[in-house]
């Protein structure tokens, strides 16, 4: 023990030892020292201002303003890709800028760019019903002509409603003015002509049909071109229509019909002259239009590209202004108003670079008071802070998903670097499919730079972020499919020739009868040999289901050991004498000793029944093994590991709540006493009295507690002992499946002659390796894995009920998106 207790302590399991600090800072350097705070990202502050809302707090006005600034910049980042520009690269220096003078510039910027989309967007209108106007006249002119035999030129009437409307004012020449002025009232055949939206024409014409009862005739003519939508930037499909009618009442249901249907009317003459010159007339306005915006989009495109140009620096600097902002409304002012007050946590080893810092920002600043900085004592309890890297963090957030550790707490991730990927390879061992693992996990790696500055998607993203995990989950599946023998389920001679042979010459089938073995054992792994004889399955299956026995017995082990070093470096002595040590003794005594049977047994080669040796240990525990028996004195030490079992349980449960209400009461008795003349309610009121110190303590509540721990873990012991046979379970699965697809899919084409069904197997075969094998089998394995890290490893020592450190930093700011 004395030994155990002089080993140096393990850094590598323990978070970092924080320390609460104060700072008072004077105001003309506070803004500085914050900054210079965040560039170092070692400190965590905390909310001194938590009762007052955000409006009241002492630097709002500077918040909202970098709010404002915000939204100024993501409508500039919106209009450059709805421009479908390129950001260009952040460039490696640029001059710095003031935050008022952004603010002005940014300003002037969207001014600017508020008036040119106004203008262009007003020159799109008009240019859109230019183009509009010129596809009527040009398919209208087909119905027109067919019609022209039954009407004459005062029969015609050219819709006086569609030439009131003022966005068509500005369009209309002087033929068409002269041709209003000749339009008779006389009734008969009229016509109305316009352009709508091709997936709302058959409503369109529906409803026309509708309110004229059947009067009216209906043509129409897909449009040559595509109007651009300003709202959308998208091309959309037009159709030309030409309704023919008769009567007031049925122009009126039709041009209401057309103002809600947003089609578009215009008037087109039915003289051929006339439409030809009103054709000439809107071609040259569209020349027209069509220079005006070319210019205007260059001018707004060269625009943009400047402002894209300073985008990311301003984006991240009123990002980090807005962040320093956020965080000195968590700082106190003084009564004096001179200088801010504030608190937080950081690391140990962080004290000297904060010093440092806060002296940089004072000599910056000009300011004639230092920067105070000193520790303080803090009740609550401090946050949990690892320095991970690259390789370690991927495991840490495994880890903390499930819970992050309490502070100096034993963390699991240092040895779920190990176990995590070797028991996925337990489950996925193939040295094939482990090879196409390791590539892919080689290709991530490779590729660590460029893709780290991308934006991935939400898949691609968890995939790169788990490179190394899935890096170390490859190389384990490599070795245990070695120890498998198993390349995309196909059996190996790597190591040297089988240790098995035929009987005699005469032996026909030697995969399934007459062979003996003539040699020494093959010397890794499975041989060769077992695969298709009749013998693979229950081998396979023994092998397996005891291999998991022993790495589940084993990892258990390890959890409750690492709850001895948690209960020593809290120095909770009772935690050790009364959870650790029987705790210990009850797994061991049951399931260390069934891992024993199975080593003895499969170093003897005993034809023992180690199921008849478990179950009759419980129910007979003094009658004779016989022909069961391994080794000499087993019934005794069953007897004993039974009775030290039996033992075990009641050693958990009912010493520590006894001794702690015992070393409760020693600890306030006497202590304190209420003043003479007092009465007994006033008594009971101080609040510094014995008697309310008594009461802190609940002794049903802890003998509650420690009982569902004690069957927590004697019930546990036994489902998260079964709980590992999903290792062989989902090894068997994997293997079983692997060799379905390679003897009815691959094998199966490969036995015709005909070249295109031996591709199509092999597609086949690949498409089910790709995406049932590597994809689904490799998710499945993870999980499980998952499950057996999450429940049966870590509680057997791992609260998990602490919170991340969680420091005030740029760097953390850049990844966050607005």
């Amino acid at each position: 023990m004395e030994y155990i207790d002089n080993m140096p302590l393990m850094d590598l399991m323990r978070s970092e030892k924080m320390t609460f600090v104060q700072l008072i800072i004077p105001a003309e350097s506070a803004h500085r020292a914050i900054t210079y705070l965040g560039q170092l990202g070692l400190l965590q502050f905390r909310d001194l201002n938590a009762e007052k809302s955000p409006f009241q707090r002492t630097f709002v006005n500077q918040v909202k303003r970098c709010v404002e600034m915000s939204r100024k910049l993501r409508y500039f980042k919106d209009q450059i890709h709805k421009a479908r520009l390129l950001l260009p690269p952040l460039p490696a220096s640029q001059p710095d800028t003031e935050l008022e003078e952004m603010e002005i510039q940014l300003a002037e910027h969207e001014h600017e760019l508020i008036e040119m989309n106004a203008n262009s967007e007003k020159l799109r209108q008009s240019y859109n019903e230019l183009l509009e106007f010129k596809m009527v006249l040009q398919k209208a002119s087909g119905f027109l002509v067919s019609s022209s035999s039954h009407t004459t030129d005062r029969e015609i009437e050219l819709d006086e409603n569609v030439h009131s409307i003022d966005n068509h004012a500005d369009t209309a020449s002087l033929l068409e003015q002269e041709m209003r002025s000749e339009l008779s009232n006389q009734s008969g055949v009229r016509f109305i002509s316009g352009i709508i939206c091709k997936s709302k024409v058959l409503q369109f014409e529906r409803m026309l049909f509708r309110a004229t009862r059947g009067n009216m005739l209906f043509n129409q003519a897909v449009a040559d071109d595509e109007i651009l939508d300003p709202s959308s930037n998208e091309m959309v499909e037009k159709i030309v229509f030409v309704v023919f009618f008769s009567g007031e009442q049925a122009r009126t249901k039709i041009l209401k019909i057309c103002e809600a249907f947003s089609a578009n009317c215009y008037p087109v003459p039915e003289d051929t002259t006339k439409r030809r010159q009103i054709t000439q007339e809107v071609l040259s306005r569209l020349s027209e239009l069509e220079t005006t915006l070319d210019a205007g989009l260059r001018h707004r495109d060269k625009a943009l590209t400047s402002i894209g140009y300073h985008l990311t620096k301003w984006i991240n600097m009123v990002k980090t202004q807005k962040a320093v902002y956020d965080t000195l409304n968590m700082l106190n002012f003084d009564v004096t108003k001179k200088c801010l007050v504030g608190e937080g946590w950081c690391p140990i080893f962080a004290k000297a670079k904060i010093q440092e810092a806060l002296q940089r920002a004072t000599f910056d600043s000009s300011s004639q008071v230092g920067i105070i900085f000193h520790v303080m004592d803090a009740m609550e309890s401090p946050p949990t802070y690892f320095r991970t890297n690259r390789f370690t963090n991927a495991f840490q957030e495994i880890v903390d998903a499930y819970g992050v550790a309490k502070y100096q707490e034993a963390n699991p991730a240092v040895y779920t670097i190990v176990t995590f990927p070797f028991l996925f390879a337990v489950m996925f061992g193939d040295w094939g499919h482990g090879i196409c693992l390791l590539l892919g996990a080689l290709v991530l790696i490779a590729r660590e730079s460029k893709l780290s500055s991308q934006k991935l998607g939400s898949f691609m993203e968890m995939l790169f972020g788990g490179r190394y995990v899935l890096l170390l989950m490859s190389i384990f599946s490599i070795y245990c499919g070695l120890i498998y023998n198993e390349f995309f389920s196909v059996p190996f001679h790597i190591f040297g020739d089988s240790a098995y042979k035929c009987r005699d010459a005469t032996c026909s089938d030697a995969q399934t009868v007459g062979l003996v073995k003539y040699k020494d054992p093959y010397p890794f792994g499975v041989d060769p040999s077992w695969r298709g004889s009749r013998s693979e399955l229950p081998f396979l299956n023994s092998l397996k289901m005891k291999m998991s026995i022993l790495l589940g017995v084993a990892q258990m082990n390890l959890g409750i050991i690492l709850s001895y070093f948690n209960a020593r470096f809290f120095s909770s002595s009772l935690d050790i004498k009364y959870q650790f040590i029987p705790q210990i003794i009850f797994l061991n005594s049951l399931f260390g000793y069934l891992s024993l049977l199975v080593v003895v047994k499969w170093c003897t080669g005993s034809q023992a029944d180690l199921y008849h040796v478990m179950i009759y240990m419980f129910l007979s525990p003094f009658e004779a093994l016989g022909e069961n028996r391994l080794f000499w004195g087993q019934t005794v030490l069953q007897v004993i590991l039974l009775l030290l079992a039996l033992i075990a349980v009641p050693w958990m449960l009912f010493p520590k709540p006894f001794i702690l209400k015992r070393l409760h009461m020693e600890r306030f008795q006497g202590r304190t006493y209420g003043i003479l003349g007092t009465s007994e309610m006033d008594i009971d009121d101080q609040p510094g009295s014995a008697r309310e110190r008594a009461e802190e303590f609940n002794f049903s509540e802890v003998f509650v507690h420690q009982m569902i721990h004690s069957i927590e873990f004697v019930l546990g012991a036994v489902s998260n002992t079964a709980s590992y046979l999903r290792l062989w379970a989902l090894s068997l699965a994997h293997s079983e499946l692997s060799t379905v697809f390679y003897e009815k899919v691959l094998l199966l084409a490969w036995g015709y002659e005909n070249i295109i069904i031996r591709l199509v197997g092999l597609a086949i075969f690949a498409f089910a390796t790709a995406f049932i094998l590597l994809m689904m089998e490799t998710l499945s394995a993870f999980l499980h894995a998952l499950r057996l890290h999450w429940v049966e490893f870590q509680n057997k020592f791992y609260h998990g009920d602490g919170y991340k450190f969680m420091p005030f930093s740029f760097a953390l700011l850049a990844d966050d998106d607005d």
